[in-house]
């Protein structure tokens, strides 16, 4: 109760204090990637249960010849780059968490494509709502495996609390501010979960 009734009272204040920022960057978004402004999809929240997910795009709907979509490092302009790694493209995400969809800390959303692949271990990340930053996202973000990344996740949920949460949320500030761990080695994002090798 005390983590979900900080996630509304910070996300609203933050809805509010950034409404003027949240209009520039729809205005730059159209005019630099034009329209739909947000990138809307399905992911698992707390449970597995899907929900709508909303963020500001940042890539370009180009695609080859046949009509599939051309790799990431293609569709991810200069512009769109300055918004992930600044994660000015998360801030709709706050709507998600005003809504109970998600919550300001907790394991980042993931692909339902994924849920199947996790291990029992590694299903236990969805044991809380997910977040808009994490502590997997504060220690290495989308420069980590996934087995770290999801052991960070695992240790988030056995540990959690409002002082955790408080404490992720300065930590993040600080990663985005010098701009630490946005892309995995050799791609602009970090590459997809086929499995853990882990039993």
């Amino acid at each position: 109760m005390i983590n979900r009734l900080f996630d509304i009272v910070v996300s609203s204040i933050l809805l509010i204090l950034f409404s003027p920022l949240f209009c520039f960057l729809y205005y730059k978004i159209a005019q630099h990637l034009g329209t739909p402004v947000f990138f809307k999809q399905i992911r698992p929240g707390k449970g597995g249960v899907p929900f709508l997910m909303i963020k500001f795009r940042s890539m370009r709907d180009a695609v080859d010849k046949d009509g599939v979509a051309l790799p990431d490092e293609e569709r991810l302009t200069p512009f769109g780059h300055k918004l992930r790694s600044s994660s000015l493209d998360e801030l709709p995400e706050l709507w998600n968490v005003l809504k109970g969809d998600m919550s300001l800390v907790g394991p980042r959303p993931l692909l339902m494509e994924y849920l199947p692949l996790y291990t029992v271990e590694q299903t236990r990340r969805h044991d809380v709502r997910p977040g808009i930053t994490g502590w997997a996202q504060v220690n290495g973000r989308n420069a980590i495996s996934w087995e770290e990344k999801f052991k960070l996740d695992i240790w988030y949920v056995e540990n959690r609390t409002i002082w955790l949460d408080i404490k992720i949320l300065f930590l993040t500030i600080k990663k985005v501010l010098i701009k630490d761990g946005i892309n995995a080695e050799g791609s602009v994002t970090i590459e997809k979960f086929t499995g853990s090798n882990e039993k």
